[in-house]
């Protein structure tokens, strides 16, 4: 397993950090998903690249891309 931690800029609340869970950990091969409303940051744990693309485009998708 990967884990990735991402910067998102659009996070602002507690309901944006479980928009975020609910959405990301719903792709297969992402085993888990925890963020911080604080520092903005949202760690996706993965089976590989291509499952994080999958989580970045879903991020984007969402309204919540995260800081190239």
């Amino acid at each position: 397993m990967a884990s990735k931690t991402l910067k998102v800029p659009n996070i602002s609340c507690e309901h944006c950090i479980t928009t975020i869970k609910r959405e990301v950990r719903a792709l297969p091969g992402v085993s888990g998903v925890e963020g911080v409303v604080d520092s903005q940051e949202v760690t996706v744990v993965n089976d590989g690249e291509k499952t994080l693309e999958k989580a970045i485009e879903t991020l984007k998708e969402i309204g919540y891309p995260p800081a190239e």
